[in-house]
Parts: C-alpha cells; sequence; structure tokens
C-alpha cells in the first residue's frame, strides 16, 4: 500500500480510530494486523520474509540475554559472540539472496572469463521485497543492540513483531533503534488534539511534496535519464538538478507521512532530514541526509572498525568502507557503488586538505562568518552531491558516462528557442515544478530557524486555516494525478 493512494486514506483513519478505542493490552496487536495488512497489500508472500527476519533476531535476542548470565565470562562471551554472527549471517544471507545474488555472480563470471575461466551460474528472477534493507536492518540493530548490554532482550514476541513491521517505517523508514522505539509500544496513549494536529500537518506537508513536486520533477528527469543520447548541455543540467529535489522531496515526503501518522497515534520517529541542501560540507550533508540511516552505519559498522580511533589513514580506510557499504545497500549496481565511493573520497579529500583550505583562509583574511562565504560552501556542497546523484540515477554505469560526456556540451538556445519545454513538461507544468523547488528551499530555511507548525499555530484562526486549504487544493489542482497516480511509487522502495 502507497502513502499516495487512495487505499491509504481510507486505511490510516480506519486503523488510528479503532487503536484508541481497543484496550490499551489489545492495542499491540491491532497495529501489528495492521502492519502486516498494509505490507501484504504490496505482495503477501513476502512478508514470510519479514515474519522469518522478526523469528531470527527474536530468538538471538533471547539466546544472548540467557547466555549473558552464563557465570564463565570467557563461556559467555564467546557463545553470544557465536549467536551473533549467526544472527547476522542469516539475515544478511535472505537480504543477499533477493538483491545481491544476481549482481555477485553477474561480476564473478565477467572477471572469471577474462581469465578464459568459463563459468555458468544460473540467475535467479527474485522480485525485490519492498523495504527489504530497511526492517532487515532495523531488526539487526535491536540484536547488536542486545549483544552490546544497551537493552533487554524482549520477552513478549507480538511487540518485538511490531517493532521490526511498524507500518508507517515499515517500508522506507526511518530506521528506528531498538531503545528508542521498542518501549513505546508499552505507553499509554490518549488522542491529544494538539499532537495529531501536528501530524496531519506533517502528512499535509508529505503530500505537497510528493505529489506536487517530486512526482512532476520526476517527468522530466526521466525524460532525459531514459534517454540520455538524445540530450545535451543544459538539458542534462536541468535535469540533474531536478533530480536532486525530487529525490529528497520524495523520500522526504515518505519520513514526513510516516513521522506524522505515527505521531497522530501517540508515537515519536526520528527525524530523517534536516535541511540538507543547506549544508557547508559533505560531512555536514551526511548529518542531515537519511540521518537514521547515517546513524545505523556509524553505530554498527563505523565505530566497530575502530573509527578514528586507529590512526588517520585506518580512519580514512573505515570512512571508505562505510560508504562503499552504503552504496551497496542501496543497489546491487556499480553505478550505486561508486556514488558511494564519490561521497567517501569527497570526505577523505576534505580532511585531507582541511589544513590547505585555512591556509588561504587567513592568508587571504577570507570572513568565514560572512554570508557571501557560507553560500558559496553551500552552493560547493550542493554541486558536489548533485555531481554524484548523476551515478545514483543513471540507468547503469554506461548511462552515467553518456550523461557526463553529453553534459559538456553548451547550448544556452534552449532557454530562448522552446525547446526546454520539450523535455516532458510543458510550459506551465515546468514552471510548477521551479515553483514547487522554491516553496521548498523557502520551507527549509524557514525551519533552519523556527519551527513551522509551531509558528503556524501562533497565527489566526482565518489566516491558519487559509494556508491549510490553499494546500490541500494546490494538491488537488496541481498534484500529478490521472490513470498512473496509484503507481508513482516512492524512489527508497527499490531499495
Amino acid at each position: 500500500m502507497l502513502f499516495n493512494s487512495v487505499s491509504f486514506l481510507i486505511f490510516f483513519p480506519v486503523v488510528t480510530i479503532l487503536y484508541f478505542l481497543i484496550p490499551h493490552k489489545f492495542r499491540y496487536l491491532w497495529l501489528l494486523i495492521a502492519s502486516y495488512y498494509f505490507y501484504m497489500c504490496w505482495n503477501p508472500k513476502y512478508a514470510i520474509l519479514i515474519a522469518i527476519s522478526t523469528i531470527i533476531t527474536y530468538l538471538s535476542g533471547l539466546l544472548i540475554q540467557r547466555v549473558s548470565e552464563v557465570k564463565d565470562v570467557h563461556k559467555a562471551i564467546r557463545l553470544k559472540k557465536i549467536i551473533l554472527i549467526s544472527s547476522f549471517s542469516s539475515n544478511l544471507g535472505i537480504l543477499f539472496l533477493f538483491k545481491y545474488l544476481n549482481f555477485f555472480t553477474l561480476n564473478l563470471t565477467t572477471i572469471l572469463a577474462k581469465f578464459n575461466v568459463l563459468l555458468t551460474i544460473p540467475t535467479f528472477r527474485f522480485m525485490l521485497p519492498a523495504g527489504i534493507s530497511f526492517y532487515t536492518f532495523q531488526a539487526l540493530s535491536y540484536t547488536m543492540d542486545v549483544y552490546r548490554g544497551d537493552i533487554k532482550a524482549v520477552k513478549n514476541l507480538g511487540k518485538y513483531a511490531l517493532f521490526v513491521s511498524f507500518f508507517p517505517q515499515l517500508v522506507a523508514g526511518p530506521i528506528e533503534k531498538s531503545k528508542d522505539l521498542l518501549y513505546q509500544f508499552n505507553e499509554k496513549h490518549y488522542f491529544d488534539y494538539n499532537r495529531a494536529k501536528h501530524g496531519l500537518l506533517l502528512i499535509l506537508w508529505g503530500f505537497m511534496q510528493k505529489v506536487l513536486i517530486a512526482d512532476r520533477l520526476a517527468v522530466l528527469v526521466n525524460t532525459v535519464y531514459n534517454n540520455p543520447k538524445d540530450y545535451k548541455g543544459f538539458q542534462i543540467i536541468i535535469a540533474t538538478v531536478f533530480f536532486a529535489f525530487q529525490i529528497y522531496c520524495d523520500f522526504s515526503s515518505y519520513s514526513d507521512i510516516a513521522r506524522g501518522s505515527a505521531e497522530v497515534m501517540g508515537f515519536r520517529l526520528s527525524k530523517n532530514f534536516e535541511n540538507p541542501y543547506f549544508s557547508k560540507s559533505i560531512k555536514e550533508f551526511w548529518r542531515r541526509w537519511h540521518i537514521t540511516l547515517s546513524g545505523w552505519f556509524k553505530d554498527y559498522l563505523y565505530f566497530p572498525l575502530g573509527g578514528n580511533r586507529r590512526g588517520k589513514l585506518r580512519g580514512y580506510l573505515n570512512v571508505m568502507i562505510v560508504f562503499l557499504a552504503s552504496g551497496l545497500w542501496h543497489g546491487a549496481a556499480l553505478n550505486f557503488v561508486i556514488w558511494g565511493a564519490l561521497h567517501g573520497t569527497y570526505q577523505v579529500l576534505g580532511d585531507i586538505f582541511k589544513p590547505v583550505k585555512e591556509k588561504l583562509i587567513s592568508v587571504f583574511k577570507i570572513k568565514t562568518n560572512m554570508f557571501g562565504y557560507k553560500l558559496f560552501q553551500v552552493l560547493t556542497t550542493f554541486i558536489l552531491v548533485d555531481f554524484a546523484w548523476i551515478f545514483f540515477r543513471a540507468g547503469s554505469f554506461t548511462y552515467a558516462k553518456i550523461i557526463i560526456k553529453n553534459m559538456m556540451t553548451f547550448n544556452p538556445w534552449i532557454f530562448t528557442d522552446g525547446s526546454i519545454f520539450k523535455l516532458g513538461l510543458d510550459s506551465k507544468d515546468f514552471f510548477v515544478a521551479i515553483l514547487g523547488i522554491v516553496i521548498v528551499i523557502a520551507v527549509n530555511a524557514i525551519q533552519s530557524f523556527k519551527s513551522l507548525p509551531l509558528e503556524l499555530s501562533k497565527q489566526n484562526l482565518i489566516f491558519r486555516w487559509s494556508v491549510y486549504l490553499t494546500a490541500v487544493v494546490s494538491i488537488l489542482i496541481f498534484g500529478m494525478y490521472g490513470t498512473a497516480f496509484d503507481v508513482q511509487k516512492f524512489i527508497y522502495f527499490q531499495f
């Protein structure tokens, strides 16, 4: 079931109303049933995979808790490691089977062929289960948290199963840590008007980002990126900039709808985005973009590898490992690996050349606290991020090379001869798309200093409802509907 579907507009109110009517001790069961139904609307048989992952990590948690009580400390540590490795291996094995097997077998046969070793390995035609990377990582974080002693193992299977499958964030996050979400299923939630209003405003803003902006930008992006040989210069540059805002609005909208839906019922999900395109460095960008995934890799991969505690070279290597893993997490293709490698390289080079940068600032007496310098940093970071997005969006590494090559053409006449409106969007939709980007930037700018919902709540009744109705009418009039509306999936469903 998609958030931007009529089905969800019926499903969510029904689930919420019944949630508050059902006695507290049975509410988690109702949410568990609703969550599995939510997922099974996409493909019922793949709900089995969530159940398997849930049972493996649930039992692993209990076993780790049990062996922690063994008096022989060395034996307890050894057994805990065996259980942890088994939990990770089985869950990552399922993820590998469905997401990476064909990628690795194809590359293995290609490499062996260069050494005249012919190997025939059958490929498997699996449909990628929606959200498998998200719920697998969330379940594995629970096992690790129990292993570290950060939390006690959960004995109630139903509540733990709900933690893994909670419908607002099941398919595309945020990836919640067990210590942040699990205990909330024991809380008594009562309907709260102000909380519900704030949640509904998040949902409304999410719908605007998705239906009004992201899906419109997608039309032009798909036109150019699906046929890169036919477009050059500014046509590709426009499509690349549009994609930067498309993927942000698309993914941020899912997170906002997820957070808003959970908040209406009384749950608090982690914020996944913090105005990322206002970042002044790549390192800062990753503190603002997909925050929960960045946190997962930092806590469960970067720190266990040693972080930067073992010298700079080892720290740089760990950064590259994390970003290569992040690239693979996003997709089993070379272009995703390159995307991850680029971001890792940005960070490593940024750290290496930091003394040079500071020296130049000192020599030329650059005032780093001035708006002009900060704007330069933001634009430079955006250009680097947007260049990397080429590899993320391109259908393959070959397409990415074509796009970069064709981008070098200088064709400013597209802005005067009308050809700019032949990229999938006519003049009206093109300017609505530009207006949408401006609105996103403006909202992000305001959010950098103030809470927009809080400021809106301070305004008088007429002004508030004028804003609400304008947003709803804009979605209804300018939203990307039609026969293809229900199939406008969120980009991160494929991960």
